[in-house]
């Protein structure tokens, strides 16, 4: 599942060391990837700031999956280099997948120092290092082993309620629209053992929940290095991060559409403490746009893991990733992209329009020959739809009562409270004896498309 946000870091200041603030941009897994980077730093004598005002070094997490994410890095760029001007010291680095698509195009810009690519962040030391003496530096290899598996996150998150684990690097599907393959590499899987330690280790300082990430966990494979037969597969690792702490909810990202299988839902059926929410991006519901894009599964086979879902775990959240405008698209492919979504009614979707991304497969081979107008026409169709699903989604839970998680004070009043249910739905409500990280449970009153408003139920 890719989200894309922005988000800055709260420090624990100390005068005496180094100062390094983080930004990151894009999913889930670059919010990870800072984390480590974060714990390696510490290591070399940096300490978190939370402003570049104080930092003697700025890193900047990047995201390339579409270009206007890429625009925003360039213009805060731009702005480093005005903040380089008043202090000649400051280093500026750019880390993860724009680093690793762009390369030495990023070093050329005044104000970048260190370029590092998603697979080299052990080299951050020995390359700051290097600065002073022998000027920019870069370091882009990929790897084939590379999980970061024995370094511990420092957590960056403000809430600290719930906690990232990375329990996979890199992609194989290829698929003809993404980059992803090319800027994190082939997919490698991360020892059990470490997860499960990371897990231990999140879980006692406080964290009630945990959420795994990969480019597509459904594919994680760990093959016991003493016995190549035996192989740990995703449902087998899903069912012993649950046993960890059965009060530790779970959580997973993403999930593919022709690698998801029955042994992953039957894990989440077993096991209360795993949230009965899937992320299943479709992309398209049209049969030779899911061929062109190299999905392998097609409308029929979607829908089909869709009924399964439902049927091993009646009342799952469903969510998905779609395109609008993929190259070549005709008006009836778009309307079969609408027709699923109404089959489907998912619970929420994150829908944009086809950006077509350089060096991908579609840049090599296609043509993005849908104008832009009818683009935006399509997209605006598919997010009014996905908007009454998700109106029409959270008006059947009218009436239920959910445990939510707290996460925090309501973004329009500190006298609210915001939570999700296990099926990842935002509730908002009033509690006056409840904090952050908390347990309550609640009735949903009535709701929004994207929000239920609720009321605390006594305990």
């Amino acid at each position: 599942m890719i989200e894309n946000n922005f988000h800055s870091v709260r420090p624990v200041f100390d005068p005496q060391t180094k100062h390094v603030f983080i930004e990151t941009y894009g999913c889930q897994m670059n919010f990870n990837d800072s984390e480590v980077v974060l714990s390696i730093l510490q290591g070399a004598g940096y300490t978190l700031c939370d402003g570049l005002e104080s930092a003697d070094l700025i890193l900047v997490n990047t995201c390339s999956i579409r270009d206007n994410a890429e625009q925003r890095i360039w213009g805060r760029l731009n702005h480093f280099l005005q903040e380089k001007k008043k202090r000649p010291a400051l280093l500026v680095g750019i880390l993860g997948c724009m680093a690793e698509r762009l390369k030495e195009q990023l070093l050329e810009h005044k104000a970048v120092d260190l370029v590092v690519g998603p697979d080299a962040y052990r080299d951050l030391p020995r390359l700051l290092m290097l600065l002073n003496d022998s000027g920019k530096q870069i370091n882009t290899k990929l790897s084939h082993e590379e999980t970061y598996a024995e370094i511990s996150p420092v957590r960056m998150d403000k809430n600290g309620v719930s906690a990232y684990i990375s329990i996979m690097r890199g992609c194989n599907n290829m698929c003809t629209y993404c980059v992803v393959p090319y800027v994190r590499g082939a997919e490698r899987s991360r020892d059990p053992q470490s997860i499960l330690r990371e897990a231990r280790e999140v879980i006692a300082n406080g964290y009630r929940e945990i959420n795994l990430l990969g480019q597509n966990v459904d594919s994680y494979r760990w093959k016991n290095p003493e016995n190549p037969e035996e192989i740990l597969t995703f449902a087998q690792l899903l069912e012993q991060v649950a046993l960890v702490d059965p009060a530790t909810r779970i959580r997973f990202a993403t999930s593919h559409p022709k690698d998801m299988n029955d042994d992953v839902l039957h894990t989440m059926a077993r096991h209360a403490n795993i949230c009965p929410h899937i992320h299943l991006p479709v992309q398209s519901g049209n049969d030779r746009m899911l061929e062109k894009m190299n999905r392998k599964y097609n409308r029929a086979t979607y829908l089909e893991r869709i009924q399964k879902i439902r049927e091993i775990i009646p009342g799952a959240g469903i969510s998905t990733d779609v395109i609008a405008g993929f190259c070549s698209e005709t008006e009836e492919e778009h309307q079969d992209t609408l027709s699923l979504m109404e089959t489907v009614g998912f619970d929420s979707a994150f829908m944009f329009q086809y950006s077509m991304r350089p060096n991908t497969k579609a840049a090599r081979h296609f043509v993005d020959d849908v104008p832009l107008e009818t683009k935006t026409r399509r997209l605006n169709e598919i997010i009014a739809l996905q908007n009454r699903k998700s109106l029409e989604s959270n008006q059947r839970e009218i009436g239920k009562i959910f445990e939510v998680l707290i996460e925090g004070p309501s973004k329009r009043s500190d006298e609210q409270w915001v939570g999700r249910t296990p099926h990842n739905k935002v509730c908002v409500f009033t509690a006056k004896d409840k904090k952050t990280g908390d347990f309550a449970k609640v009735r949903v009153l009535e709701c929004s498309s994207a929000t239920l408003i609720c009321e605390l139920v006594n305990e």
